[in-house]
């Protein structure tokens, strides 16, 4: 999304995809963090399903 609206707006000169261009620098970048922020790379574990009980 900031290269995008990098890109828009060198060839368009349009201001709001500068702003948005602008706001977009404030945040990490998803490459420095390697994944999205806040998002586990495994799935959440199913209620009950490390439990061995045999019950649902």
């Amino acid at each position: 999304m900031r290269n995008f609206s990098w890109t828009y707006f060198t060839m368009t000169g349009n201001v709001e995809s500068f702003l948005l261009y602008k706001e977009m620098d404030q945040f990490p970048r998803t490459e420095e963090l390697g994944a999205f922020a806040g998002v586990d790379d495994e799935p959440a574990a199913v209620a009950g399903a490390a439990d061995d009980s045999g019950s649902l």
